[in-house]
């Protein structure tokens, strides 16, 4: 279990260190009557100005809060038009670095449980840890399901770019997605090469390859009956081709030099289907890509951390770590 007290001194000291350099603040709500933890207070603009392929009008940003429990929050944000990370540096930080995309269905992307909560526990091991707020491929950019996919590359190079200010290894970043944001992890696992944004500055030049992959419960099948199907409705549309429905599939898309993959699933998963996780498994085998994998009998859909409590799955982050370390990655 994480420290209250040291995880609340760290975020003060957070913010006093970081105030002067923080960008567009982290998404908030008036909702949110009950703030269990402190927001993060040091944020990373992806984009200067407007980002890529824009629509004349932008979205608007909107916070929801779905606990009415005091003992933790739920919240969830839709209509990011200032696509950004919020930081979680760890006190005494070990060199490496994690990308967290938090789920979501492409429809909103999820703060708490799938965010800024895995971020607190990494950061809690050393880990600076980096919570992606990525745009949403069905609010109007022209980049269409791209969308997503510009916004993690980008995170990965600055990342990368700005080690040095974070005192982080750019060669030891791990990239961890949930659900819908697995499938966004996924994606830059199978595509960090591929140009879906015009470069904008000297970040641009490097890397966007994570050195390890970790979709977790992800959605990785764009067809049916494995397919979740909201996920696949706001990414590539109702009425999306076979073409298309291949195309976004990360599995069937597994290039040589993919990195070394850790998945993890419950199997009596109601929502995506554990035969997305076993897809991803076969076409990463396929690719002779190392990965390692973990399906626990329950657990649910979305169980993040606070969800896997008393359940099978429950304990899967340190499963998760070690495999990291042994990567020599975390």
């Amino acid at each position: 279990m994480i420290d209250r007290r040291s995880v609340v001194l760290g975020a003060f000291a957070l913010g006093a260190a970081s105030k002067a350099g923080a960008q567009s603040a982290p998404p908030a709500t008036s909702q949110s009557d009950h703030l269990i933890w402190p927001d993060p207070r040091e944020t990373i603009d992806l984009w200067p100005g407007r980002p890529p392929a824009s629509p004349s009008e932008l979205p608007v940003e909107v916070v929801k809060e779905r606990s009415s429990n005091p003992a933790y929050n739920d919240r969830y944000v839709f209509g990011i038009s200032r696509p950004r990370m919020a930081v979680f540096r760890p006190q005494n930080p070990n060199g490496c670095a994690v990308l967290i995309m938090p789920g979501g269905s492409y429809r909103w992307v999820v703060i708490d449980k799938e965010g800024y909560e895995m971020a607190r526990w990494l950061s809690d091991r050393g880990v600076t840890a980096f919570v992606l707020f990525y745009r949403l491929p069905g609010e109007g950019w022209q980049s269409g399901p791209d969308t997503p996919l510009a916004d993690a590359q980008r995170a990965m190079r600055l990342i990368r770019n700005h080690s040095g200010s974070y005192g982080t290894d750019p060669g030891q970043i791990c990239a961890l997605g949930f659900s819908a944001g697995g499938h966004l992890c996924a994606s830059l696992m199978t595509r960090f090469a591929a140009r879906v944004y015009q470069p904008v500055d000297e970040a641009d030049a490097l890397s966007a390859r994570p050195d390890l992959t970790a979709p977790i419960y992800p959605v990785i099948s764009m067809s049916a009956p494995t397919a979740h199907g909201d996920s696949r409705a706001h990414l590539i549309g109702v009425q999306a081709s076979a073409k298309l429905e291949r195309a976004y599939n990360p599995a069937l898309n597994v290039p040589p030099d993919a990195p070394p993959t850790f998945l993890c699933h419950a199997e009596d998963d109601p929502s995506v289907p554990v035969a997305n996780t076993l897809m991803l498994r076969e076409g990463l085998l396929r690719a002779k890509v190392p990965v390692e994998t973990h399906l626990y009998a329950d657990g649910g859909h979305g169980f993040g951390l606070r969800l896997a409590r008393g359940k099978s799955v429950e304990g899967w982050q340190e499963v998760f770590f070690a495999w990291g370390r042994k990567h020599k990655v975390l």
